[in-house]
């Protein structure tokens, strides 16, 4: 294991990349959050800024324009960007972990040739074509199908709840479909590359989300949406289980973003503990305020240890499923204690929109549910420990 984990000190290039996201954060991020969350409007200034630090890049090879970073520095960035806005730091993850990861894991080398450097440099989107209307958590319950004929994948059916998928830079979604049948009567799913372009894809209408309203999200449609044969990403049938393993890696990648959200929720407290007044002193000197804030950063901390053990097993190349689950699983609820914990110290101002904590509030509850439910967490780390 690295020795930052024993010691808790990062190396100084994460340090360093972790204070650069920092300061873009607070000051580039932070100054139209609230305008973006209001107005539903997709941040692609904001997206621009990142582009130009390198940030989607930063897990991949340079060959194919990346930084020649990991996944780990990733993460520091999601963690730093979900203190102040959680939908930009969605934006990235899932334009790297779920839009660009899957072709650079399992795309053949015309495929990384393509899409990569475009990827890569945060000038093109890509989705994550998986969640269905009838399936939710049951992503093997797989119904859009995709059929060869003459060369070209044949793709129809729909799928819901897509991040990334509908703004002016995506250009790429990564479909599962069924392509067959197996022996048994089992489905047959492979992962196959569409063109946001292609005649008979739609991205409909957005959704009126409860948070995340600075994210891009859509239910996506396939209408006889026709692409070449060789647009399959990675082996026929193993779609189903690549994705899995995307899910495995983006566990992470979401558990770092909710210890982000976490801390920003602690770091506001304190300074508002600071601050307000009540009964002739602040109220951080009361021993109610002072112990929650204290719980809220402990569950920080114990949050961040979580994804940082997790990231740590996945770049030795050592199993991690277990441990990302349990990162995802601690800091997703912490996420979501100290944004209510956070509201109940700002009182009434915390329930007004204009101040973080209420923004963080609203966003913290996606994420118990996306890129794998609570519910799925403890049945993973169940079945993990031999039940």
């Amino acid at each position: 294991m690295p020795d930052y984990l024993a010691t808790g000190q990062l190396p100084d290039e994460y340090q360093q990349l972790a204070k650069t996201v920092r300061d873009f954060a607070h000051s580039v991020v932070a100054p139209v959050a609230a305008e973006h969350d209001a107005n539903h409007t997709f941040p692609y200034k904001v997206v621009a800024g990142m582009a130009e630090m390198g940030l989607f890049g930063l897990p991949f090879p340079e060959e194919y324009g990346g930084m020649g970073g990991d996944y780990f520095a990733l993460c520091l960035a999601l963690e730093e960007l979900g203190k102040v806005d959680q939908s930009v730091a969605i934006t990235l993850e899932a334009g790297v972990s779920l839009g660009a990861m899957p072709i650079y894991r399992f795309g053949n080398e015309a495929q990384k040739q393509e899409w990569l450097p475009q990827l890569t440099s945060g000038k093109a989107l890509a989705a994550f074509g998986l969640t269905e209307p009838g399936g939710g958590s049951d992503a093997g319950g797989t119904k859009t199908t995709a059929k060869l004929d003459s060369g070209q994948w044949i793709i129809n059916g729909s799928k819901q709840f897509i991040t990334n998928s509908g703004t002016d830079i995506t250009k790429l979604v990564t479909v599962t479909a069924v392509t067959g049948t197996r022996e048994g009567g089992k489905k047959e799913i492979s992962s196959i590359l569409v063109p946001t372009d292609t005649p008979g894809f739609t991205a409909e209408p957005a959704y009126n989300k409860v948070g995340w309203n600075a994210s891009d999200t859509h239910p996506l449609s396939f209408d006889d949406v026709r692409v070449p044969e060789e647009n399959l990403l990675g082996e026929r049938g193993r779609g189903y289980a690549n994705f899995l393993r995307i899910l495995d890696e983006g566990r992470i990648a979401i558990a770092a973003l909710s210890v982000g959200a976490a801390q920003g929720c602690v770091d506001e407290s304190v300074k508002y503990a600071k601050e307000r007044e009540a009964f002739g002193h602040p109220i951080g000197h009361n021993q109610a305020i002072a112990f929650k804030i204290a719980r809220m950063e402990a569950r920080a901390h114990v949050a961040r240890t979580a994804y940082y053990d997790a990231a740590a097993l996945m770049l030795a190349g050592k199993p991690f499923k277990k441990q990302a689950a349990i990162a995802k699983l601690c800091a997703s609820e912490a996420a979501m204690d100290n944004a209510r914990d956070a509201t109940q110290i700002f009182g009434g101002y915390g329930y007004m929109n204009e101040y973080p904590v209420a923004r963080h509030y609203r966003d913290s509850k996606i994420l118990e549910i996306g890129e794998g439910t609570t519910e799925v967490q403890l049945m993973l780390i169940a079945r993990e420990v031999g039940l």
